[in-house]
Order: C-alpha cells, then structure tokens, then sequence
C-alpha cells in the first residue's frame, strides 16, 4: 500500500529521525497510538502537519495496517520512506487522489458545486470551476485557468493548472497551487497560503496566516493581524502591523520590501514589528 506521509523539517516525525530510502519496523500498528502513520490521500496529511514549513515524500506500507475511520490515515507495522516530494508534487498527488475517488470526467468548461460538510470536489478539465460552502470540503483541479472557492471551515484547495485562481473564506484553510500565474486569496483565520508556481500572487487578511511563496517574481501580501510570510530570492512580500486599543485592532504600519537574500533572507518567516520585518523561529 502506497501512501503520502509529512514530516518537521529535516524528515523528523514525533522526534524520530527518518531517511530517504531507508526502512522501519514496529512491533504493534493501532491508529493514533502505534506504528507508523501515513495518508493515502496528500491532502489528509495537512491535518496533522502545516502545510507551510512541512515536509512532504511518498511512503510504502510493507507490514500490517490499520486503518482510520475519519480519513485516509493509517498506520503499519514497516514502512519505507521514498523520495521527498516539492510542493509541486505533492498539489499533483492529490488532484490525481481526488480525481480517482470523484471518477471525475475529463471534460472542459466542467462546473461542480457542493453546499453538503466534508464534500470532495475534482476536475482536470480546462476553464474548471469548482466551488464548496461546506465545512471539511477538498477540493481539487489540475486544469489550466481554474476556480476553486470554498467558504466551509477547514477547507483544503490544491491546484496544479497554470492561471488558478484559488480563494477561501473560512477559517484553517489551506490553500496549494504549483501553477504558474496563480492567485490564492483567503480571508479566514488560521489559514495557510502555498505556492511553487512563478509569477504566482497570494493575498490574506485573516489573523495568524501563512504564506509561502516557493516560486519566481512572485508576490505575497499579508495584511492579517499577526500575520507572517516567507518566500524566494527574488519575491516581494507586504505585512501589516496592528495593534490593539480602544477593545479592536487598528493598523499601524503596511510596509513592502524585496527579499535580497542579504537584508532580507530566503526561506526565513517575516512579521511585521515595530515599524521592521522581524525574523521568526520556524514555528512562526
């Protein structure tokens, strides 16, 4: 059995230190307690893991497993970690999960709607539009010039098509695309922002987002409360700084700049305080 597992930085699960190609062994496999746990379906993994700042490669179970009764998680008694996967890859893996499960039909100008919790919506149709009001909702596309939207809580959106266009109102969203020219706006708190693709643009306004940006000449703007970013060389990046008096939030300071690689450095987070872009620890 094939699967998908994230990992901290480094490939370390729990404190346990795994390596590409190598093979584990436990005695016992019982879900959430023994063994070692992976997804079938990527975008199961984002439950456990941040999307931001995580670690994704492909496992195979080779002992005994158990399975989950709320998703795609199981654990084994041997798995074998494969090769680490960007975050290309892994928005690929689960529009191809998605797809499988939906039976989806390849068919251009495809529309799907759900208003139903925990729906699954998939499309590798051109011009796709793909759209949840749902809580738990997943939804994915691998067309070019696609529409995903979803305003259910928790949501999970991934896109690999060129020119998405990825948004998302609810809170502990997640939001993926690793085409060129994309654009992920969200508005809920907690959410996470990631995207691989150049030229890609992410917006947010909700408290505590994320947002990656992996790609080239890409932008990233997060005028959320707390909010934080991190991109490539190359990136321009906006944050907002708020403070809170008179019982709400009043911003302060909005301030752009372009990560040199010097002053500003590649792949490290950014809040915005005091007037500065103020490094963060991993965990932002």
């Amino acid at each position: 059995m094939k699967g998908y597992k994230a990992f901290d930085k480094g490939l370390v699960c729990r404190g346990f230190q795994f390596k590409e190609g190598e093979t584990y062994k436990e005695d016992k496999a019982k879900i959430c307690e023994k063994g070692f746990h992976f997804c079938l379906n990527p975008l199961d993994t984002l439950d456990y893991y941040n999307l931001c700042g995580s670690e994704f490669a492909e496992v195979e179970s080779l002992g005994k497993v158990e399975g989950h009764k709320e998703d795609t998680k199981h654990t084994t008694t041997e798995i074998k970690i494969g090769a680490k996967i960007s975050l290309k890859q892994f928005v690929e893996a689960s529009v191809v999960f998605l797809l499988e499960i939906c039976k989806s039909k390849k068919k251009d100008s495809s529309k799907l709607a759900s208003s139903g919790d925990y729906s699954k919506l998939a499309s590798s149709g051109y011009y796709s539009k793909l759209a949840s009001s749902g809580d738990y909702s997943k939804l994915a596309s691998s067309g070019y010039y696609s529409k995903l939207a979803s305003s259910g809580y928790y949501s999970k959106l991934a896109s690999s098509g060129y020119y998405s266009k990825l948004a998302s109102s609810g809170d502990y969203s997640k939001l993926a695309s690793s085409g060129d020219y994309s654009q992920l706006a969200s508005s809920g708190y907690y959410s996470q922002l990631a995207s691989s693709g150049y030229y890609s643009k992410l917006a947010s306004s909700g408290y505590y987002s994320q947002l990656e940006l992996n790609g080239q000449d890409s932008v990233g703007a997060n005028i959320g409360i707390n909010g934080s970013v991190k991109g490539k060389k190359g990136n321009w990046i906006t944050l907002a700084e708020w403070i809170h008096k008179d019982n709400k939030w009043k911003p302060i300071n909005v301030r752009s700049i372009k990560i040199d690689g010097k002053k500003i450095k590649e792949d490290v987070w950014y809040k915005l305080e005091d007037g500065e872009f103020k490094e963060q620890p991993n965990d932002k």
